[in-house]
């Protein structure tokens, strides 16, 4: 049984898998307070249920997902056949004393161990807290432009 793009059981599709475990920066897209969209590449953890995101009080997506915590995200390869992890989903904002745990798990993997622990330090020095940003899955699709290709080839 092929599973349809939006179905949230897309998340244990081996691309999903793949990508959700991989070094490379999540795409961000919201709409900024003034209603004009935004995309900005962040750093990611996924713990399962909810791709977890951190940042500082003052950044932009903060105070933007606080008034609409709508998002859609996009985690893809550059070669081809591409690899794309497509989800829509909700932000949940909450601020944390220091560095929030999942942001220090994703600096430990998209820098390494020694590296991201240092990077973790260097933050946790220079703010007091940080915001975690837990994004909900709600629709989920996966393009592996071999099995599963955009709708607008398949017609």
């Amino acid at each position: 049984m092929v599973l349809k793009q939006g179905d949230l059981a897309l998340l244990e599709h081996p691309v999903a898998k793949e990508l959700l475990v991989s070094n490379i920066p999540a795409r961000v897209a919201y709409l900024a307070p003034d209603g004009t969209p935004r995309v900005t590449p962040i750093w990611f953890h996924w713990d399962g249920r909810e791709l977890v995101l951190g940042t500082a009080p003052n950044a932009a997506k903060a105070k933007a997902l606080a008034h609409n915590p709508k998002v859609a995200v996009t985690i893809d390869t550059n070669d081809f056949p591409h690899k794309v992890l497509l989800i829509r989903g909700t932000a949940h904002l909450q601020t944390v004393d220091g560095v929030a745990p999942e942001y220090a798990l994703s600096a430990e993997r998209y820098l390494g161990r020694e590296q991201g622990s240092a990077w973790v330090e260097q933050v946790s020095g220079k703010r007091g807290q940080q915001v975690r940003i837990a994004i909900t899955p709600e629709w989920v699709g996966v393009l592996d432009f071999d099995t599963r290709l955009p709708r607008t080839l398949t017609e």
